[in-house]
């Protein structure tokens, strides 16, 4: 502990100095939370009236650009000090390369999850107050659990990012690979007979059944939430075992 903890201030200064880090973190907010109110405010009581509206997921429609933020908040952390060369700076200066990735993991989910959980309660509230007589309240089923869940969601998701950015060491490649098993895999396959049982495993869409009430498919809330950690946790072991091997 002694020795992790000038890692973990180390790790927290970097992000705390550069400003597109924190632009990108923030970002995830005010995409997610902005979207959300601007729909609702918009067509939010006239979606409500339709029979098949569940107040609880629909909070959390602006998480499809949050994600956006969060996968280039979590790539950059990472592949950004491959760009200039400033791994081998901090190499130098932490020569145990397992302690500072692991630092530096543990500095990235601790400065989204706050982060996460504001994105999650900021939304919730806020589309249920805009829905008026159609909204529910944090004590309705599943609802405080979304909150929570999506704050969880969006730390996994970044600290997911963080690991295939230490494998790839690049934020354009990274940014790639991500880009198309979150945004495009999942909507595009989900539907589809016999693929799209498989794809409720993929990590976007695990974490995300904790938004819904009741989830329907495979996974429930907390299992799909496990199904996310261990992609996070399979991704953070990959990036370890690059940075072990492979020259700086």
């Amino acid at each position: 502990m002694t020795a992790l903890a000038p890692v973990l201030r180390s790790e927290w200064v970097k992000i705390r100095s550069v400003r597109s880090l924190l632009v990108a973190l923030f970002a995830a907010f005010i995409c997610t939370v902005g979207v959300t109110l601007l729909v609702h405010a918009m067509v939010g009581k006239a979606e409500a009236r339709h029979a098949d509206f569940e107040p609880v997921y629909g909070s959390y429609y602006g998480l499809n650009f949050g994600h956006i933020a969060a996968v280039c908040f979590g790539v950059m952390a990472v592949a950004g000090e491959y760009a200039g060369g400033g791994i081998r700076l901090s190499l130098a200066a932490v020569p145990r390369r397992g302690l500072f990735f692991g630092g530096k993991l543990l500095v990235v989910g601790a400065a989204a999850l706050p982060v996460g959980l504001a994105t999650g309660f900021g939304c919730f509230l806020g589309a249920q107050g805009l829905l008026g007589e159609y909204g529910v309240g944090l004590g309705a089923p599943g609802a405080l659990r979304s909150a929570i869940g999506c704050g969880l969601y969006l730390t996994l998701l970044t600290m997911f990012s963080a690991g295939v950015a230490a494998v790839v060491r690049s934020q354009v490649g990274a940014l790639s690979l991500l880009t198309p098993v979150v945004f495009l895999i999942s909507p595009v396959f989900a539907g589809v007979s016999g693929i799209g049982r498989l794809v409720a495993y993929l990590p976007d869409r695990a974490g995300q059944q904790i938004l819904h009430p009741a989830p329907e498919g495979p996974l429930g809330a907390w299992s799909g939430m496990a199904v996310m950690a261990t992609w996070t946790a399979l991704a953070a072991a990959a990036g370890w075992w690059s940075l072990h091997r492979r020259d700086s």
